[in-house]
C-alpha cells in the first residue's frame, strides 16, 4: 500500500504542474504583442498510477507536465503560404506598373504627347503661311525635336525601370539565400535541444517568421518528418527532417541548403534590352531557376514580368535548314519590319537549344510583308544537327505573357517606324530652298548607338545592319542633322520653286493628313497611339490592383483564423491565470490539511 505521507506528492505535484501554467501564461502576454510570436501551452497528463495491494488495486499518482509545446495549425499555415506568393506578385506589379503609367500621363498642362504631336502639326501649318521663311522652318524642326526629346525620355525612363527591377531580381535573390542559411542554422539549433527531449518554441517561430518571409518571394512547399531509429522505425528520437521547396526544387533540406546565383545574359532578348540583364541559377549543379514561369508567383515573378514582360510577342517561327552556316526561319510572327524586336545579335532557340547568330537577313513579299528570316549562325551546324533542326519550332526568348518593359518599348518603335517612314516618303519627294531634292536624308532619322552616325532610311534594306527602319527605336530617334543645321535644306513642295516661289506647300498638306487622316498604328492614327498605350496600362493596374485587393482580403481572412489558433488572446490568457492560480492555491490547501491530518496522526494518537 502507498505510504502514509503520499497525499503530500500528489498536492505538492499539482503544485508545481500549475507553478509551469502560470509561468506558461505570463510567457503568452508579455509576447502578446510580438511579432512571430506562437501561444505556447503547457500539457498535463495524470501521473502514471501506483499498485497499491489492496481492494481498489492502484491509486493515482498525482499530475504532470509533459510538454511546453506551441500551438499552430498546419492547415492554415500551408493556406497563409500559398495565398501570399500571390498577394506578392500582384502587390509588386503593381508598384512598378505605377511608376510605367507615369510616364504615359498627358497631362495637358504640361508637355505631353498630344501637346507635344499638337504643336508639331500646328508648327507645321504656319509652314503654309511662309514656306520660305527660316525662321517658320526652324520653329516647325523645333518642335519635332521636341518629339524626339519627349520619346527619347520616355524610353530612358521606361529602361531605368528594366534596370532597377533587374538589380531588385540580384538583391531578391540574395534574400532568399539568406533565408535559407538562417533556416538551416535553426534547424539545426532546433534538433539539438529537442534530441535531448526539449521542445525549442522560441527557434521554432522564427523558423516559421522567416517561411512566411519567403512565402511572398516565391511558392514554398515546407515538410517536417520525424527522424527514426534505423533499427526501431517505430521509435522517435525527438528530431526532425525539415525541408522547404521552391517550385519543386529542394532549397533548404534540414542542415543544408542550396544558394541561387544570379548570371548576366552575354546576349539581349529584346532589341531594346539594357546590357546584362540577369538570369538566375542554382550555384551547385548550374541549372536555370526559371522564376518567370507561368506557374510561378511571388515578387520574384512580378519583377521577371516586369522586366521581360512582352506580352506573348516574342519572335517565333519554323527552322529551315539550306546550310550549315545559317537558318531560315518561315512563318515568322513578326511578319513586319515596324513590329520587329529581336536583337541584331542574340541566340537563336531550336528545339530547346540555343545557337548564337551575329546577323539576319529578311525576305519580303509583294506586299511588303516579312516571309522569312535568315540568321547568320557563329558556329556551323553539322549534319546531324541540321537533320535535328529541320522543321522544328524556333524562336527568340521567351513567350512572358505580361505587359512589361519590353511590351512599351515595342510599341513605342512600332509606332515610331510607322509614324517616321510614312513622314520621311514624304519629305523626300520634294525640293529645298536651293532646288535640289530632299531624297538624300531622312527627316526623322536615328543615330547608331555605338558611333552616332545618322542613318539614311532610303530605299527599304533587308540586312538588319544596313539603314532599314529596324533600326530605328524610341531611344535613338532623333531629326537629321542636314535639317538642324540648315532649315532650309527642309523639302515643302515637289514643283519646281522657280516657277511657283519659294512658299510653295504642296507637301506640307499631305504631311497634316498623318495626325489623324491616315492609319497609322493598332487601326488608329497618329493622335490616337497615346490612348492605347494608355488603355494597356489602365487595363492591367487595375487587374492588378483588383487581384491584389482580393488577395490582401484572403490573406487577412487566413491571418485571422491563424491567429485565433496561435495567437495569443489577453482576455483568456486572463481566465487561465484565475483558474490556474485557483488550481495552486487548492493544491496548497491540500498540503495544509494533510499537515493537519499528520498532526493529529502523529502528535495526537497513540497508547
Amino acid at each position: 500500500m502507498p505510504s502514509t505521507f503520499f497525499g503530500l506528492t500528489i498536492a505538492a505535484s499539482g503544485m508545481n504542474a500549475y507553478q509551469v501554467a502560470l509561468n506558461t501564461s505570463a510567457q503568452n502576454i508579455s509576447n502578446s504583442q510580438t511579432e512571430g510570436y506562437s501561444r505556447q501551452q503547457a500539457n498535463r497528463v495524470a501521473s502514471d498510477a501506483l499498485r497499491a495491494y489492496a481492494a481498489y488495486g492502484s491509486m493515482g499518482t498525482g499530475v504532470t507536465t509533459t510538454s511546453i509545446k506551441q500551438v499552430r495549425n498546419l492547415y492554415y499555415d500551408e493556406k497563409y503560404w500559398y495565398n501570399q506568393s500571390s498577394l506578392g506578385l500582384y502587390e509588386t506589379r503593381l508598384e512598378y506598373l505605377s511608376q510605367i503609367e507615369n510616364y504615359f500621363i498627358d497631362d495637358k498642362t504640361q508637355d505631353g504627347f498630344t501637346t507635344i504631336l499638337g504643336d508639331m502639326f500646328n508648327d507645321l501649318d504656319s509652314l503654309g503661311d511662309g514656306a520660305g521663311d527660316v525662321s517658320i522652318r526652324q520653329q516647325f524642326i523645333g518642335s519635332a525635336q521636341k518629339l524626339c526629346t519627349y520619346f527619347n525620355s520616355v524610353a530612358h525612363g521606361l529602361s531605368d525601370i528594366q534596370n532597377s527591377a533587374n538589380e531588385e531580381i540580384k538583391s531578391t535573390v540574395e534574400n532568399i539565400n539568406s533565408i535559407a542559411e538562417k533556416i538551416a542554422l535553426l534547424n539545426q539549433q532546433i534538433n539539438v535541444i529537442e534530441v535531448q527531449g526539449g521542445y525549442a518554441n522560441e527557434l521554432r517561430d522564427q523558423r516559421a517568421l522567416l517561411v512566411d518571409e519567403l512565402s511572398k518571394i516565391v511558392p514554398i512547399e515546407a515538410k517536417e518528418a520525424p527522424v527514426t531509429n534505423s533499427n526501431y522505425p517505430d521509435m522517435k528520437t525527438g528530431g526532425s527532417y525539415y525541408t522547404v521547396k521552391i517550385d519543386g526544387q529542394v532549397l533548404v533540406d534540414t542542415f543544408e541548403y542550396n544558394t541561387l546565383v544570379c548570371v548576366a545574359r552575354e546576349n539581349k532578348i529584346n532589341q531594346s534590352d539594357n546590357e546584362g540583364l540577369y538570369q538566375i541559377k542554382w550555384e551547385k549543379t548550374g541549372n536555370s531557376f526559371y522564376a518567370g514561369n507561368p506557374g510561378m508567383s511571388g515578387t520574384l515573378k512580378a519583377l521577371f514580368d516586369i522586366r521581360d514582360g512582352n506580352n506573348g510577342e516574342n519572335f517565333r517561327g519554323v527552322a529551315r535548314v539550306e546550310d550549315g552556316s545559317t537558318v531560315k526561319v518561315v512563318s515568322p510572327s513578326l511578319d513586319t519590319v515596324e513590329l520587329m524586336t529581336m536583337p541584331e545579335r542574340g541566340l537563336l532557340t531550336i528545339n530547346g537549344r540555343d545557337y548564337k547568330y551575329d546577323g539576319f537577313t529578311i525576305d519580303k513579299d509583294e506586299d511588303g510583308n516579312v516571309v522569312s528570316y535568315t540568321f547568320n549562325l557563329e558556329e556551323g551546324l553539322s549534319v546531324e544537327e541540321r537533320m535535328k533542326v529541320d522543321g522544328m519550332r524556333a524562336q527568340i526568348g521567351s513567350s512572358v505573357d505580361s505587359m512589361g518593359i519590353p511590351y512599351y518599348m515595342a510599341q513605342m518603335n512600332t509606332f515610331l517606324r510607322s509614324f517616321c517612314e510614312k513622314f520621311n516618303d514624304i519629305l523626300k519627294k520634294g525640293e529645298d530652298l536651293d532646288g535640289v531634292a530632299t531624297d538624300y536624308y531622312a527627316f526623322f532619322t536615328a543615330a547608331d548607338d555605338v558611333t552616332g552616325e545618322e542613318h539614311v532610311f532610303g530605299e527599304e534594306a533587308t540586312d538588319c545592319y544596313k539603314d532599314s527602319y529596324y533600326k530605328m527605336t524610341a531611344l535613338n530617334l532623333c531629326v537629321s542633322s542636314v535639317v538642324t543645321k540648315n532649315p532650309a535644306k527642309l523639302g515643302t513642295t515637289v514643283h519646281d520653286l522657280e516657277s511657283i516661289g519659294v512658299d510653295a506647300y504642296d507637301i506640307v498638306d499631305e504631311l497634316e493628313k498623318l495626325k489623324n487622316g491616315v492609319v497609322l498604328y493598332r487601326g488608329g492614327t497618329a493622335e490616337d497611339f497615346l490612348k492605347c498605350i494608355t488603355s494597356d496600362i489602365s487595363v492591367d493596374a487595375q487587374e492588378s490592383d483588383i487581384f491584389y485587393t482580393n488577395y490582401l482580403n484572403i490573406t487577412n481572412a487566413i491571418q485571422t483564423q491563424r491567429m485565433s489558433i496561435s495567437g495569443v488572446d489577453q482576455d483568456e490568457e486572463a481566465l487561465d491565470l484565475i483558474k490556474f492560480q485557483n488550481a495552486y492555491n487548492l493544491s496548497s490547501k491540500m498540503i495544509s490539511v494533510m499537515a493537519e491530518v499528520y498532526d493529529r496522526l502523529i502528535t495526537q494518537t497513540g497508547v
